[in-house]
């Protein structure tokens, strides 16, 4: 498969010293769309992650107890931009405190994750799911529902899931965030 964006393999080995991470806030069309044109974001890609299953389709995720979630890797330069502000997109990007629904779209595919591939990620990830806690309780929202682990498994989502929205601009994307920030 081909980034129809970047044009490289998505399945592109991760250049040295590059880091990535999977994000899950829904529905992964308006997710990746987020991230896809970055400074410093080598690659995106939309997939299943952190279920039980191996190699699920789309319909086994959306009508089969799989347990993944619709989502995006990133793979990024972190001398051009830091987790950090990738952070702070994704929290903003949607409601983390909706638990097993992101709108209108409900299922445990559609839930708030973020598949690290450290310990160390781990940590700054933690601590920013706090800061943005307490931002989200100054504003009457209740508690993140984010489930934040080392990444067990990826696999990607058919082709044409890949870039989806930028293939079909006007395609749907239930994504809404709280209208927090994360400062």
């Amino acid at each position: 498969m081909i980034h129809f964006i970047k044009n490289i393999p998505i399945n592109n080995n991760v250049p040295e010293n590059y880091k990535e991470i999977v994000f899950g806030a829904g529905c992964f069309w308006g997710v990746e769309r987020k991230f896809w044109d970055l400074p410093g974001v080598f690659l995106t890609s939309v997939g299943y992650s952190g279920g039980d299953t191996e190699n699920p389709s789309y319909e086994d995720v959306c009508y089969r107890n799989t347990n993944h979630a619709e989502v995006v890797k990133v793979i990024y330069d972190s001398n051009v931009i830091d987790l950090e502000a990738l952070l702070k997109i994704f929290w903003e990007c949607h409601d983390p405190t909706q638990g097993m629904r992101q709108g209108n779209d409900i299922g445990t595919q559609y839930r708030s994750v973020i598949f690290c591939s450290n310990e160390h990620d781990i940590e700054r990830v933690t601590n920013s799911k706090e800061k943005f806690q307490n931002i989200l309780r100054a504003n009457k929202f209740g508690d993140i529902t984010t489930e934040i682990s080392l990444i067990k498994n990826y696999y990607f989502a058919e082709e044409y899931h890949q870039q989806y929205l930028a293939k079909n601009p006007n395609g749907y994307c239930g994504l809404g965030g709280t209208g927090c920030t994360l400062d």
